[in-house]
């Protein structure tokens, strides 16, 4: 798999990343670790080198996983972690990434991002320059080699440039949602950020295995997200009908099309997670997909035949 800078690091990631939120357990259903590790080994195998986690997917569970099924070839993958918000003093930051660190097995990680800004969920209004005062330093003692930023706005994604070199920003980003298009998306282009889009599937809705009249197991956190209310969801399978004719021409499943899509934009990889080594292994075979520009204009009205009926708020979970 042909590897691609991370913004102006000297780390090179793989266009399609293993996504382990779902290996935290949390907020999710019927997950098994050993399911979940096996995914892990199929996605290395199959070229994926670079995985994202956080401290939050499980309260470390994630990251435990992740560390032990990739131990042996810790040197030959890249670990991409976050810290909370509320986490985001200096002290705090430092320790939360040790705490990191231990859960991974890792003596440093390769890419230390702030999972969400300052004041979100309700948590205490940290400046950003104390912040990033405490990954500069991280980094200078060689315990992260980058530094990056999820869910952040342009406006805070231009505050946080000016105290240290952002790597990369995390937003979520498909086919069915596409708010960092409007302005954030020239910015980093503008500035050499490597755009890591997460639920680049919409939370598997491009996969096209849920039905029309789909129910959520309990506690799988997809019941809120907006894009299953009602109206959005009889778009979204409208959409899908429309999309899968280009997947059948092209030989791909629905999933592989919608992660091709994400990652054929200038400077843009996709996160995709994998309950077991089968989802894995077809993850990873979207890298070869390569799109026509009929097909990737097609695709795009399509999509905003969804998109341009959602409001501007950014969040995709809201009760």
């Amino acid at each position: 798999m042909e590897l691609k800078p991370l913004g102006k690091s000297s780390i090179k990631i793989t266009p399609i990343i293993m996504g382990t939120w779902q290996a935290g357990k949390s907020m999710w259903a019927d997950i098994d670790d050993v399911e979940t590790s096996k995914a892990m080994r199929a996605a290395f195998d199959s070229g994926i080198t670079t995985f994202d986690t956080a401290a939050f997917y499980g309260d470390g569970h994630s990251e435990r996983i992740l560390g032990e099924s990739l131990a042996d070839v810790r040197q030959q993958v890249i670990y991409a972690t976050k810290v909370f918000p509320g986490y985001l003093k200096y002290d705090q930051v430092i320790e939360a990434c040790d705490h990191s660190l231990k859960n991974l097995g890792a003596n440093y990680i390769d890419l230390y991002q702030i999972h969400w800004p300052s004041g979100s969920f309700g948590t205490e209004i940290v400046p950003i320059e104390e912040t990033m005062r405490a990954m500069n330093d991280l980094k200078q003692r060689g315990k992260i080699r980058a530094i990056g930023v999820s869910n952040f706005s342009r406006a805070k994604l231009e505050e946080a440039a000016r105290y240290a070199r952002i790597a990369r920003l995390q937003p979520p980003y498909s086919l069915f949602w596409r708010h960092v298009e409007k302005e954030t998306m020239s910015y980093c282009i503008e500035n050499n950020i490597t755009i890591l889009a997460y639920s680049p599937l919409a939370q598997g809705l491009l996969t096209g295995k849920f039905g029309p009249d789909h129910k959520f197991a309990d506690g799988d956190h997809r019941s809120s997200n907006m894009l299953f209310k009602p109206k959005n969801y009889r778009r979204v399978q409208q959409a899908l009908t429309k999309l899968r004719p280009i997947a059948e021409k092209n030989g791909v499943s629905l999933g592989q099309l919608a992660l091709a899509w994400v990652i054929a934009h200038r400077g843009t990889c996709a996160i995709a997670g994998a309950r077991n080594a089968e989802q894995a292994v077809q993850n990873a075979k979207a890298a070869e997909v390569s799109l026509s520009t009929e097909d990737f204009a097609e695709m795009d009205l399509i999509g905003r035949a969804v998109t341009d009926h959602l409001d501007d708020n950014p969040v995709m979970w809201r009760s």
